[in-house]
């Protein structure tokens, strides 16, 4: 797997996480596939994984990944440490929140919600509003980088 290809999906280190969160970040995986496949074809041009958030954290050489974090901060770390770097560009208050760049400079993005549904229905929010646009820009960044 070529890592310059990869595109996170963060889930924390927490049995909370696992439990909730990890089945979420692999439907948002298969979506994204389904997108890239729709676009692409067989070789689409990501390679969307599922993590940990300890991994993303500590593995300094996959800082720049593109990266979507599932999991508020109480139970993923990564979403703890984007929390106050990234804007709220979709607040359901007390229920819901994506934090991302939306100039896609930074192409890191959190999802959550207060309890597992409302996660999913972030999950769902994210996918409809920005998962499109995310992977254009995180398409546009590796293309950038090949030339």
């Amino acid at each position: 797997m070529e890592t310059d290809r990869l595109l996170l999906i963060a889930v924390g280190a927490h049995l909370r996480a696992e439990i909730g969160d990890r089945p979420l970040a692999y439907m948002l995986r298969e979506e994204i596939l389904r997108r890239l496949e729709d676009r692409f074809g067989d070789d689409p041009p990501l390679d969307p994984v599922v993590c940990s958030d300890v991994w993303r954290l500590n593995d300094e050489s996959i800082g720049g990944t593109p990266t979507v974090s599932i999991g508020g901060p109480g139970v993923n770390a990564l979403s703890a440490f984007l929390g106050d770097k990234l804007s709220s560009v979709f607040v359901v208050e007390d229920q819901l929140l994506i934090q991302a760049d939306l100039e896609w400079n930074d192409l890191s993005v959190c999802v959550w919600g207060m309890d597992h549904e409302r996660t999913i229905a972030a999950v769902q929010a994210f996918c409809e509003r920005y998962l499109d646009t995310f992977l254009d820009a995180a398409i546009e960044r590796l293309e950038d980088e090949g030339e």
